[in-house]
């Protein structure tokens, strides 16, 4: 998959403008990081731009170029988080044994796990909905852009049409998503038998419609 697949998984975009030099994407860059460290310390409603463009070393007015209002660097960081985990998903497709979903699932759910446990913000806004439902992407929920990017990977690697995919994603993506949730609400860190049963629900009904 290019880099240009990956960052088109969410179609809409909440920058005013796209940075064009060096200079200025890497401004842009550390304003996400900034709102990352930021959103573990203070969460959504104590962010504010004046806190984002302080930690990061720009100005406000320079933030203001780039994004409009705090909502906008959180989506962006959504979608940040979106690519890093499709391109992981990605790499990992190519080294497992796809014609068992249980491989599959493991390397899924072992990329969200570790996601989790080692991206600033990642476990305060994941894919964004903790902010929003559709913050990724205005005209679908946040799951349904996860469902449509991991479903173009899994046919790129199973002998099987999208639209014999995809309901079934959906639901495990749905039943791992608030199983995963259960699991850090638990314990900071994942509840480990949480999560051990949450791979086995998603196995087993894997397996029940495709096969092992």
């Amino acid at each position: 998959m290019s880099d240009k697949h990956i960052a088109t998984q969410a179609e809409s975009t909440p920058l005013r403008r796209q940075p064009v030099q060096q200079r200025s994407a890497k401004r842009v860059e550390r304003m996400l990081d900034a709102s990352a460290e930021l959103l573990e310390e203070v969460g959504y409603e104590g962010l504010t731009t004046t806190l984002i463009a302080k930690r990061a070393g720009v100005a406000v007015g320079s933030l203001y170029q780039f994004f409009p209002d705090k909502r906008a660097v959180v989506q962006a960081l959504a979608q940040r988080n979106l690519e890093h985990f499709i391109a992981e998903v990605h790499k990992r497709l190519g080294t497992v044994d796809t014609r068992h979903w249980w491989d599959v699932v493991d390397s899924l759910l072992d990329i969200y796990l570790t996601m989790h446990r080692e991206v600033p913000g990642f476990s305060t806004v994941h894919f964004g909905d903790p902010v929003e439902p559709r913050l990724l992407d205005d005209r679908r929920t946040n799951n349904r852009v996860i469902v449509d990017a991991l479903t173009r990977l899994v046919t790129d690697h199973v002998n099987l049409p999208p639209e014999q995919v995809t309901l079934p994603i959906t639901i495990a993506v749905e039943a791992a998503d608030g199983l995963l949730n259960y699991a850090f609400q638990v314990d900071p860190q994942g509840d480990p038998e949480v999560i051990a049963e949450t791979k086995t629900l998603i196995k087993d009904y894997l397996a029940g419609k495709f096969g092992d």
